[in-house]
C-alpha cells in the first residue's frame, strides 16, 4: 500500500524544507524504520519535466561543495548523477588583498587530493537529490504544503505529544519530530520561538555568471577589496569543455553600492568587474543577469527543542566569503541522521530530546568555530587602519610559506579533520 494511504496526515517525521539539507537528510533516513513526510512551497523538482542543463546559462546560484559533502552525496548513489550533469571541480585557489601586496595560495596537491571542492550549481543538485526522494519507499513529499501554524497535541506520555502543523489551506500534518530544514528565514523556528543571536553585515552580495577572455584553470579566486571580497568561482559548461572561460561571482558591497552597480549597463559592469578582480582572466566579455541579497549572522542559541529540531540555515547562517555554508548544513543532516537512526535502533522516540541534543552537542561547536573564523576574517579585511593593512599583508605572505599551517586550513574547509 502507497505510504500516502497508511496515516494520511501521521508521521514519525516531519521534514520542513526540500532544498539540498532537508532533501538530504530525508536520503539519509531512508533506511530508517519510520514514516518521514518532507514538506515544502514548491513542489519537487522531480515532479516536474526535469531541467536541461546544457547550453551557455548556468543557475545563478551555486554552491562550493567540499570532499565531505562529495562523500555524503556518493552515499546517497546520486554523485555521479551529479557530474555526469554539470560540475567543475579547481584544484588551486588563489586569495589576495587589494591593499597590499599579501596574498596566499592554496593546491589539492600540496596535500595529496585530486581537488580542493568543486562548484556546482544548486539545480542540479537539487534534481540529483529530488529525483532520489522520489524513490523512497519510507518518504512521502507534500507539497505545496506553506506552513501557517504550528501546535501540540498531548497525549499519555512525553512520546505521545505532537506537533501538528497547519498550511494555508487547513491541510494539518502530525508528528512527534520536525525538522526545520526551511532556511535562513525558518517559519518553523519562528513559530517556536528559538532565540538567535544575529545581526546585520549591512552588506550585499551580488551574484552573477561571466564569461571571461582568459581560461580559469580550474582555479577559484578570491580579492579582498575594501568593501568586501569578490570571489571568481570556476564552472565549465560540460565535462569535455576545455576552455573554462566561465566564472560564478559573488561580490560583496555596501548596499549604496551594490544599487549603482546593479543599475550598470551590462558593458559598464564587464568593465568595473574586469578592474575589481585586476583582470586576472583578461577582460570580461559577457555577463548574465544580476541578483543581490542582504548578508546577515545568525546562530540559533539551542538546535533542538522538545519535538524540534533545527538544521542548515534554519540553524546558523554564515557569511559567504569562503563558500562554506551548504557544506555545514549538509554536515547537520549527517549528525542528525546518524543521532536519530541510533537512537531508534536502540528502542528510543524520534523526539527524545536526549537523542536530540548528541545531534546538537556534535554540530555546534563546529559551527560556531566556523562562523567565527569566518567572522574573524571579515572584520580583518574590513579594517583600513595603515598598520593593520601592513600587518595583514605581511601576515598573508608569511602564511603562504607556512606549509603545514596551510595544510590544515584546507584540509578544514575540505571537511576532511571535521
Amino acid at each position: 500500500m502507497p505510504m500516502s494511504e497508511i496515516h494520511a496526515n501521521e508521521y514519525d517525521i516531519i521534514i520542513a524544507g526540500a532544498g539540498m539539507v532537508g532533501a538530504s537528510l530525508a536520503c539519509l533516513l531512508a533506511k530508517a524504520p519510520l514514516r518521514i513526510a518532507i514538506i515544502d512551497r514548491q513542489p519537487l523538482r522531480s515532479a516536474g519535466a526535469g531541467a536541461q542543463f546544457s547550453g551557455e546559462r548556468f543557475d545563478p546560484r551555486v554552491s562550493a561543495i567540499s570532499q565531505a559533502s562529495q562523500q555524503l552525496f556518493r552515499d546517497l548513489d546520486i554523485w555521479d548523477d551529479i557530474t555526469a550533469r554539470r560540475v567543475c571541480d579547481y584544484q588551486d585557489m588563489l586569495v589576495w588583498d587589494a591593499e597590499g601586496t599579501g596574498s596566499i595560495s592554496f593546491s589539492a596537491a600540496q596535500i595529496k587530493q585530486s581537488e580542493l571542492g568543486s562548484i556546482v550549481e544548486n539545480s542540479v543538485i537539487l534534481d540529483a537529490l529530488h529525483s532520489r526522494v522520489a524513490q523512497l519507499e519510507n518518504t512521502v513529499s507534500i507539497t505545496p504544503f506553506s506552513i501557517d501554524s504550528l501546535d501540540y497535541e498531548e497525549g499519555e506520555g512525553e512520546d505521545e505529544r505532537r506537533v501538528v502543523l497547519t498550511a494555508d489551506d487547513g491541510q494539518t500534518l502530525r508528528a512527534p519530530l520536525v525538522i526545520a530544514a526551511d532556511g535562513a528565514n525558518s517559519k518553523i523556528r519562528q513559530l517556536t520561538n528559538f532565540e538567535c543571536r544575529e545581526w546585520d553585515y549591512e552588506q550585499q552580495a551580488l551574484v552573477t555568471t561571466v564569461r571571461t577572455e582568459r581560461g580559469h584553470g580550474n582555479t577559484a579566486m578570491q580579492r579582498f577589496l575594501e568593501t568586501g571580497p569578490l570571489a571568481f568561482l570556476p564552472l565549465r559548461l560540460s565535462s569535455q569543455d576545455s576552455e573554462l572561460h566561465y566564472c560564478s561571482i559573488v561580490w560583496t558591497m555596501l548596499p549604496d553600492q551594490a544599487e549603482r552597480v546593479m543599475a550598470l549597463s551590462e558593458e559598464s559592469f564587464n568593465a568595473e568587474l574586469g578592474a575589481a578582480i585586476e583582470f586576472k582572466l583578461g577582460k570580461i566579455l559577457a555577463s548574465d543577469r544580476r541578483f543581490v541579497f542582504p548578508l546577515r549572522q545568525r546562530h540559533a542559541v539551542d538546535y533542538v527543542k522538545q519535538g524540534i529540531a533545527l538544521v542548515g540555515d534554519a540553524a546558523h547562517t554564515i557569511h559567504p566569503l569562503a563558500g562554506q555554508g551548504v557544506n555545514l548544513g549538509l554536515l547537520d543532516a549527517r549528525a542528525l541522521a546518524q543521532e536519530l537512526s541510533r537512537g531508534v535502533a536502540a528502542g528510543r522516540s524520534v523526539a527524545d530530546i536526549t537523542v536530540l541534543q548528541r545531534y546538537q552537542r556534535r554540530r555546534k561547536g563546529n559551527n560556531l568555530s566556523m562562523m567565527w573564523l569566518m567572522e574573524g576574517f571579515k572584520r580583518l579585511f574590513a579594517q583600513q587602519d595603515l598598520g593593520i593593512r601592513w600587518l595583514r599583508n605581511i601576515g598573508m605572505n608569511a602564511a603562504d610559506k607556512m606549509t603545514p599551517i596551510k595544510n590544515q586550513m584546507m584540509r578544514r574547509a575540505m571537511g576532511l579533520d571535521s
